[in-house]
C-alpha cells in the first residue's frame, strides 16, 4: 500500500508565495534596471570625456597628413596615445593604431559589428585578453559613412560596476528580508480575526458561548452577522421545539387525567364512557398534530382561522367536571352559540383549556366563563372564587416556569402558553381581581386576523 501525503491547503502559504514572488520580481527587476542605468551612465561619462578630446585626436591625424581619416591605412604609423581603429560603412577595418597592434587587438571593426545592436554594445571582448570599452564616432564624408572606434581598458570599470552591483543586490536582499518580515507580521496580524473566529466557533461547539462577538473587521462582519443570524434561528428553533413539547406534555397531562377519571366514573355506562374517552383521545391526537406542526412552522406560521368557541367550552367544562368531580365545581358559562374567535382550533383549545384548568385548580366552588364581542373586540373572561393572584405575581406568572402557587402540581407553563398565544394574535391578557373575590383572567382579541 503506497502512502500518499497530501499537503494541506493553507491560506497563509498562498499569500506568502504570491506576495513574495511579486516583491522579488519587482525588486530584481528594479535592481537590474538600476545596474543597467549605472553602467550606461558611466559609459556616457567616459564618452563625454572622449568627445572633449576629439580636437586632440584630429590634430594627431592632421600631423600625419591623414585628414580625413578615410586616408589612413593599416600600415600607417600614426603617433597617438589612444587605442583606435577606423572602419568603413560595412565595418571593415581600415586602420589600427600602433597601441592596438601592440596589444594584439585584431578585427576590432568586425567584432564591433557583431555586438553593435546588443544592449551591452559598449563592451568589446577579445579572447584571452582584457575586455575593452568601445566608443564609436561616425562621420559622413563624400556621401560615404566612416566610423572611428576608440577603445579603453574596461577592467577598472568592470570592477567598479561589479562592486556597485554587489552593493545593489545586497541592499535588495536587505529590502527583501525586511519585506518578508513585514509580510509575515502583516499576515499574522491580518489573520488574527480569523483565529479569533476559529476560537469562538470552537467555544460555540463546546457550548461556552451562544453568539459570535461583534468586534470583527468590516470585511468579516457580514460573515459573523450571518453566522449569528443562523445561530439565533437555530436557537429559536430549538426553543420552539422544546416549548412545543412542554406544551404538548402539559395539554396531554390534563386529558390523560380526565380519561382516567372517566374510567373510574361509575355513574356512566360503558357506551357513554367509551364515547367520552374516544373524545379525549381525538383531542389528544389533534393536540399532537397541532404541536408538531407548530414546532416545525412556528406559531406565526400556523393558519389563522375562525373557530366556534361554544363547543370547545362545553367540552372543556365536561372534561374538567370529571377531573375535579370531588370539588363539585359549579361552572357558569355565558357564551352565544354562534360566537367565533379568529384563532385556529388548536390554539383556542390550548387557550381555553389552560385558563379554565388553572381556575379549576384554585377555585373553591364556582367558575364563571364569559365569551362575548364588545366594541370590536372578542373578550374571554374566566373568573373564580379562589385566593386570587398577588399583585407581585401578576406579570411574573406569564414567564415559563414561574408559579405563583407551589401547593398544587404543575410546571408553571400554562399561563405562559396563553400569554404567547394571545401575543401572537395581537391581543391583550390581563389578570384582575374577580367580583367572586378570586382571580379574573381577561383576554381580548381583535375581531379580524391581522
Amino acid at each position: 500500500m503506497q502512502l500518499m501525503l497530501k499537503p494541506q491547503k493553507r491560506l497563509l502559504t498562498r499569500m506568502f508565495v504570491t506576495s513574495l514572488s511579486i516583491i522579488a520580481l519587482v525588486g530584481f527587476g528594479f535592481a537590474w534596471l538600476v545596474t543597467l542605468l549605472n553602467a550606461q551612465n558611466r559609459y556616457t561619462q567616459i564618452t563625454a570625456d572622449y568627445i572633449a578630446e576629439l580636437p586632440v585626436i584630429a590634430a594627431e591625424f592632421r600631423e600625419n597628413n591623414l585628414v580625413p581619416i578615410t586616408e589612413a591605412q593599416d600600415n600607417d604609423n600614426i603617433e597617438t596615445s589612444y587605442i583606435m581603429a577606423t572602419c568603413n560603412e560595412q565595418y571593415t577595418g581600415l586602420w589600427r593604431s600602433e597601441l592596438a597592434k601592440d596589444l594584439s587587438l585584431t578585427n576590432i571593426c568586425e567584432k564591433y559589428n557583431l555586438i553593435k545592436d546588443d544592449s551591452q554594445a559598449y563592451f568589446l571582448e577579445f579572447e584571452g585578453l582584457h575586455t575593452y570599452l568601445v566608443f564609436k564616432l561616425s562621420t559622413l564624408i563624400e556621401g560615404k559613412q566612416f566610423h572611428l572606434l576608440i577603445l579603453q581598458d574596461a577592467e577598472a570599470m568592470k570592477k567598479e560596476l561589479q562592486k556597485f552591483n554587489r552593493l545593489t543586490y545586497f541592499r535588495l536582499a536587505i529590502v527583501l528580508g525586511a519585506a518578508f518580515f513585514l509580510l509575515v507580521s502583516a499576515a499574522y496580524w491580518g489573520m488574527l480575526p480569523l483565529k479569533q473566529l476559529k476560537q469562538e466557533l470552537l467555544k460555540l461547539k463546546q457550548g461556552k458561548q451562544q453568539n459570535l462577538s461583534n468586534d470583527y473587521p468590516v470585511e468579516l462582519q457580514e460573515i459573523t452577522q450571518s453566522l449569528n443570524q443562523l445561530l439565533d434561528q437555530n436557537q429559536q428553533r430549538q426553543t420552539r421545539y422544546q416549548n412545543a413539547m412542554n406544551d404538548l406534555a402539559h395539554s396531554l397531562k390534563t386529558r390523560l387525567a380526565a380519561s382516567i377519571a372517566l374510567i373510574d366514573d361509575t355513574s356512566l355506562n360503558s357506551q357513554e364512557k367509551e364515547r367520552q374517552i374516544l373524545t379525549q383521545i381525538e383531542d389528544m391526537d389533534h393536540l399532537v398534530k397541532y404541536q408538531l406542526k407548530r414546532a416545525m412552522m412556528g406559531r406565526q406560521g400556523l393558519l389563522k382561522e375562525h373557530t366556534d368557541i361554544k363547543p370547545i367550552l362545553d367540552q372543556l367544562v365536561l372534561m374538567l367536571s370529571k377531573l375535579y368531580q370531588r370539588k363539585n365545581i359549579n361552572f357558569i358559562v355565558h357564551c352565544p352559540n354562534d360566537l367565533a374567535f379568529p384563532v385556529s382550533k388548536g390554539d383556542l383549545m390550548e387557550l381555553c383549556g389552560n385558563l379554565i384548568e388553572n381556575a379549576a385548580k384554585f377555585c373553591i366552588t364556582t367558575i364563571e366563563i364569559t365569551a362575548q364581542q364588545h366594541d370590536g373586540l372578542l373578550r374571554l373572561q374566566v373568573d373564580d372564587d379562589g385566593p386570587g393572584v398577588e399583585e407581585a405575581y401578576k406579570q411574573k406568572i406569564f414567564q415559563r416556569g414561574v408559579r405563583a402557587d407551589t401547593q398544587h402540581n404543575g410546571q408553571g407553563i400554562g399561563l405562559a402558553v396563553c400569554f404567547e398565544l394571545v401575543s401572537s394574535y395581537a391581543g391583550t391578557f390581563e389578570i384582575q381581581t374577580s367580583y367572586l373575590e378570586g382571580a379574573s383572567f381577561i383576554i381580548e382579541l381583535p375581531v379580524t386576523n391581522q
